[in-house]
């Protein structure tokens, strides 16, 4: 399994993985230590409660969010973001379609399998 990406990455070009509840993710970028991806969800959509050993990292590009982590929820829109320590169970409900950077540490190995 590759542990690294390309150097340079062109949206238009990359694959589009659907997941499960209308939400779509794309791999930006890559290596051991971290990894990008840009998620949109349609309203309505949920990212589902979870934890993982990775830090996370997410940026609100566009779209509100309810987030929820470790039991506290929040309301996020356009310019906001968020921080979930490892294994730390978080989660997130689409209220108007929008689209969320996340960010990992280490990468998601998982979601190169995918």
């Amino acid at each position: 399994m590759t542990t690294k990406g390309e150097n340079f990455l062109f949206g238009a070009e990359l694959p589009t993985v659907e997941v499960d509840g209308g939400l779509t993710r794309k791999l930006m970028g890559y290596d051991g230590q971290l990894m990008l991806l840009e998620i949109k969800f349609v309203a309505g959509s949920v990212g589902y409660q979870h934890k993982h050993i990775h830090s996370q990292t997410s940026y609100v590009v566009s779209g509100v969010f309810e987030v929820t982590i470790n039991g506290v929820t929040k309301i996020l829109r356009t310019g906001d973001g968020f921080y979930v320590d490892p294994d730390v169970i978080h989660g997130a409900t689409c209220l108007e379609d929008g689209i969320l950077i996340d960010t990992f540490s280490p990468m998601r190995q998982d979601f190169l399998l995918k």
